[in-house]
Formats: structure tokens, C-alpha cells, sequence
């Protein structure tokens, strides 16, 4: 597939990524005098809280303030209730889903011990706080912690068949249920409490705020005991969204792949669920991973229109694999993913949204953020073990 490998190779590739990621900082609805990480120069001309906040800290050391207003945007447009909105662009701010994939709370504690900056952690524990008392009041009807997803467009599943009779968003808001809306557990955002619970704990012992602190780390295990008891299904070894009849959706795909992107199992199950699920070529570990949706899933779609999770390999799903991949202990199997993945955007010579997962020809949105960012990583991470 490829020619041996060697990382003096890609440098050129990750010198262009660097250069090309500044290209997409500007400004968007609410910045005053400093700019944001925008997903894209064109298609994607502004910044979602799916992947904004997680990709701006690539940014972190060497522009710390683009990386702060990357995170900070979403608190000014913050809704009284505690809603973030989940995408802003230049003209428009939006609130009619969820669309958040790896939580705010987490980047913004990470960013946080990044800078130093207590002003800021100050002004994200609060902000983030409010968004999880919204999540929590308006998605969470059954009170089990855990959280329902109710439009396609709540988890950034463009294009899914996970989502194939539900609405694309909420028309009257992200805590309106919509008229044919489908109520279910969802396992990806229900994980993202869960992180977004611990992050809220750091933050708050951080802050000399010591009883809160507490509070939610017990509420962070209630949501993890909770996703385990309703959304994994331990006769497949997978998180299923959960319906209200008690049945799962049995689609194998990104949104369990999620799960472990919190770390919501131990490393035991972790492991287990790698070696049936994720490095399982027939599933997920084809010669360009991950694909979107398992390969041998019967609703898999190959191959794959523009802007589909239905079975592409996308590339923030491949930025995320740095999060959870070495925590289960699969080092050399990241390395890998990495290698291919760099090999595959130097020989398209675009940095492009999602790529056919068995052949590696991207499509979708040229100068796309999240790519250069998987690339910027990516040669950090393996320059450091050189």
C-alpha cells in the first residue's frame, strides 16, 4: 500500500499544515479585536462546537489567544438558559442542536493548564457549568445522567444512517422535542457529560472550589454506571443508542467509537472492545481507518457522498484517535493509523474533509482545519518517539 516509512518525508507536508491552519483564523459573530479557528476558509466558513474548541488547541502554544477566543466565543454567545450555540459563523449563530463531540469542559481545562491563565479558567468553569445544568434539565427527562439525542445534526452525524427517519435539527431550539423526533439514549453524548462532569471537577478543585468538586465527580460515576447499564450491549461488546422500548439501534459506528474517546470504560473492556471492534479489519481497521461506520455493518455506505458519516473515514474522527488510542495501551496501532493517514494526505496534495476508507481518496471541503490539524499532530506525536 505504502513505501517504507520515514518521517523526514512528511516535514514539507507538516511545515504546508501549519501554514494553511492560519489561513482559516478569522473572525466570526461576537469576535472584537482577536480571531477564532475556523473549520474552514470556505465550505465550512466558521466555528463549531462539534470540533472548534478541541482543534484551537493545536494553536494553544503558539497563539494561546486565538486558542482562548476559540473557546471563549461560545460563552459570549451563551444563552441565560445555559445554552452554547453550536455553530457561529460571520452572519449567523446557531441553536437548533447539540453538536457537541468532544466536550468544551474538557478542551477548556486542558487549555487552561496550557496558558495558566486563572482568568480564564475561571470564566470556563462557569460557562461550562451552566451548559451542563442545560444538558443535563432539558436532555435528560428520565433523570438516568445520561442524555438523549433527538436530531441527526445533535452528534455532527451528517449524512448517518443512524439517523434515518429523525429531523436534521430542531427547528424551535435544541430543548424543544421535535414533532418526529425519535427519543433514545445516546451513548456519545451521554459520554460527553461524563468527561464534561470530570472536567467541571478538575476545574472546580482548581479553583479552591472543593465541595462542587465533589459533587461532580459522583455525578460523573453516576453517568458512567448508567452508560454502561442502558447503552452497552455486552453480547456485541458495543455502545448502542437506546430506545425507549428498550432496543438498541444496532448501527456499529462512530458514535461507540465516541465512548472511548471519554474513557468511559476501563481499560479492560477498552482493550476487549479494541481487539473485537476496532482493529478488526472487517470492521474498522481497513487500510485507511477509521471508517465512519463498520465496513461489514449492513447499512455501511460505500462509497460515500459528499459530507457523509456513513462510512468515510473522516478526518476528525482520525484527530480524536490521539485521545483514547494510547490510554488502552495501542500505541504501535496509532503509530500505524498516523503513518497511513499522513501517507494518504500527502498523496491527495489537499487537506480534505473525509477519504474512501479502503482506497484513500479524500473528497469534501478543501482546506479543511481538522486535516491539517490530524497532520500537525500526528508529526509531533511521532517526531517525539524518534
Amino acid at each position: 500500500m505504502q513505501s517504507e516509512f520515514s518521517l523526514e518525508k512528511f516535514r514539507p507536508l507538516y511545515h504546508r499544515a501549519q501554514e494553511e491552519l492560519l489561513k482559516n483564523v478569522g473572525m466570526v459573530q461576537g469576535c472584537t479585536d482577536t480571531p477564532v479557528l475556523m473549520e474552514c476558509a470556505t465550505w465550512y466558513r466558521g466555528i463549531w462546537l462539534e470540533d472548534g474548541p478541541h482543534e484551537s488547541l493545536t494553536l494553544a502554544k503558539d497563539f494561546p489567544e486565538i486558542a482562548k477566543m476559540s473557546h471563549r466565543i461560545f460563552y459570549i454567545h451563551q444563552k441565560e438558559n445555559g445554552q452554547f450555540p453550536a455553530a457561529i459563523k460571520e452572519t449567523l449563530v446557531g441553536y437548533r442542536q447539540i453538536q457537541q463531540v468532544v466536550p468544551i469542559a474538557s478542551t477548556a481545562w486542558e487549555l487552561a493548564q496550557i496558558t495558566g491563565d486563572e482568568a480564564f479558567l475561571a470564566e470556563s468553569f462557569d460557562a461550562c457549568a451552566k451548559w451542563e445544568t442545560f444538558l443535563t434539565r432539558t436532555r435528560d427527562p428520565r433523570h438516568l445522567d445520561l442524555l438523549e439525542v433527538w436530531c441527526e445534526f445533535d452528534t455532527g452525524h451528517d449524512g448517518s444512517p443512524r439517523f434515518q427517519q429523525e429531523p436534521r435539527n430542531c427547528p424551535a431550539g435544541a430543548d424543544v422535542f421535535p414533532e418526529n423526533g425519535i427519543r433514545r439514549l445516546a451513548p456519545d453524548l451521554s459520554a460527553n457529560l461524563y468527561s464534561s462532569r470530570l472536567a467541571l471537577a478538575d476545574m472546580a478543585e482548581a479553583l479552591g472550589k472543593n465541595e462542587q468538586s465533589e459533587i461532580y465527580r459522583q455525578a460523573a460515576e453516576r453517568t458512567r454506571k448508567s452508560i454502561h447499564r442502558y447503552c452497552f450491549d455486552p453480547e456485541r461488546l458495543f455502545y448502542y443508542d437506546r430506545f425507549e422500548d428498550g432496543s438498541f439501534c444496532t448501527l456499529t459506528g462512530d458514535a461507540g467509537l465516541r465512548v472511548l474517546g471519554e474513557h468511559v470504560p476501563d481499560k479492560e473492556l477498552g482493550r476487549e472492545i479494541f481487539l473485537k471492534h476496532i482493529l478488526n479489519p472487517d470492521e474498522f481497521w481497513t487500510p485507511y481507518p477509521l471508517p465512519s461506520i463498520a465496513v461489514n455493518d449492513p447499512l455501511y455506505i460505500h462509497p460515500a457522498p459528499e459530507n457523509s458519516w456513513g462510512g468515510a473515514s473522516q478526518a476528525l474522527q482520525a484527530l480524536r484517535s490521539l485521545r483514547y488510542f494510547e490510554y488502552y495501551g495501542f500505541r504501535a496501532e496509532l503509530n500505524e493509523l498516523m503513518k497511513r493517514w499522513l501517507f494518504a494526505v500527502e498523496r491527495a496534495g489537499e487537506f480534505m474533509q473525509q477519504m474512501d476508507p479502503c482506497t484513500g481518496i479524500f473528497s469534501t471541503a478543501q482546506g479543511y482545519s481538522p486535516a491539517m490539524c490530524a497532520v500537525i499532530g500526528f508529526f509531533r506525536k511521532l517526531s517525539k518517539q524518534e
